[in-house]
């Protein structure tokens, strides 16, 4: 990028930046009150924007604070993409090390729920697995049993009661939160976006297969970490949620 590109950028998002010496108005005068108004327009709109993309962290904190914060965040991390559905990917790691909100732990989880819901909406198409293909498989021909999981799929495992957050600031749900961790599977089954509480075991099951290994192994990584895993009623809840994309026996 030339140097008065990098100049004009460094410029765009730092109020404390002069204006770019080049900058002038079609008259050939100094645009420095245009570019104020305008470099004042930006940070408003990806505000705006990281608002849009993260409204349960917006409700947690309220709408001032998180104007503020949001400030902060989107001067020291510019959009590095013209696909704005995206930006905020960086916005939980933000949140990890930004001193004010240090005892709100569970609010970087909320993002990272937040940010796979985005995911999740703007992912590809892909078609759901037909689970007629297992009928019929003996035991070990099932154990060897490898699934793709959809691209929308993601799962969040967190050491605080993400979902019930979640549910209690996004839905008319207002059920107690009760101080428990919990994981959660982000899908998109058809045109919306669904948010699912896991049972114990769930996630670590997920997670295996999404890295390949076969459906036997998986299940003992899930009862390893879980003893009351339920195979059958995981297996049953994937398919409903549809997030396997393709099986190999």
């Amino acid at each position: 990028m030339p140097d008065y590109q990098n100049a004009f950028a460094d410029a765009l998002l730092d109020p404390e930046k002069p204006v770019p010496p080049d900058l002038v108005r079609p008259d050939g005068q100094a645009a420095g009150r245009r570019f104020d108004i305008y470099r004042n327009n930006v940070v408003v709109a990806l505000i705006e924007a990281l608002g849009e993309a993260f409204p349960v962290v917006r409700a947690l904190v309220g709408e001032e604070f998180f104007e503020a914060m949001a400030g902060v965040y989107v001067r020291a991390h510019p959009p590095s993409s013209p696909r704005m559905m995206f930006y905020g990917e960086g916005f939980a790691a933000f949140l990890e090390t930004f001193g004010p909100v240090e005892g709100l732990a569970y609010l970087p989880d909320v993002a990272r729920l937040e940010y796979a819901r985005r995911l999740a909406y703007h992912a590809a198409d892909d078609p759901a697995a037909d689970p007629s293909v297992l009928a019929g498989l003996d035991a070990d021909a099932l154990a060897a049993a490898r699934f793709e999981l959809q691209a929308a799929c993601h799962i969040l495992r967190s050491a605080h009661p993400v979902h019930a957050i979640w549910r209690f600031n996004a839905t008319d749900d207002k059920s107690p939160v009760q101080s428990a961790a919990e994981d959660v599977l982000v899908s998109r089954p058809e045109d919306i976006v669904l948010v699912q509480l896991l049972p114990p075991g769930g996630a670590a099951f997920l997670q295996a297969l999404g890295a390949g290994e076969p459906l036997g192994r998986a299940a003992e990584r899930a009862a390893a970490e879980a003893p009351e895993f339920d195979l059958g009623n995981s297996l049953a809840g994937m398919f409903a949620a549809r997030i396997a994309k393709s099986i190999s026996v």
